[in-house]
Formats: structure tokens, sequence, C-alpha cells
């Protein structure tokens, strides 16, 4: 995604700790590896739109809520 992606808000982190999840819960609900979504949380990767999605619905949720542009 070029050198702009680390300008990509993120709030992933803070709805998987009010939906109760773990890394680890989320990271199976989403079917990648836990290290993936410490990446994503950390803004050291971004997510494809499939694996976004798989995310948003497991935290009921829309994509746009987990990720937005500045």
């Amino acid at each position: 995604m070029g050198k702009d992606h680390k300008k990509l808000l993120n709030q992933l982190e803070a709805f998987r700790k009010s939906a109760g999840l773990t890394q680890q819960e989320l990271s199976e609900h989403a079917e990648v590896s836990r290290k993936s979504i410490n990446a994503i949380e950390n803004g050291m990767y971004v997510p494809s739109t499939v694996l976004a999605l798989k995310i948003a619905k497991t935290l009921n949720c829309t994509v746009e809520d987990l990720f937005q542009l500045p």
C-alpha cells in the first residue's frame, strides 16, 4: 500500500478490547495468526479487504469503524 499506510487510523485494539477478546481469540475467529492481529494493531500491516471484513464481522462493526484515513 505504499508509504501512506502509516497514516491509516486504526481502532482495532480498542474495538477488540471492548468486545472482551484477546488477540489470540480474534485471530482464531478471523483465521489468521495472533502475530497478524498484533501487526495490524501496531500499524505494521494493513489487512486485506477479506481479512478486514472478517475482523469487522467478528467485532460486530464496520470496516470503517476500525480503519479510517485522516
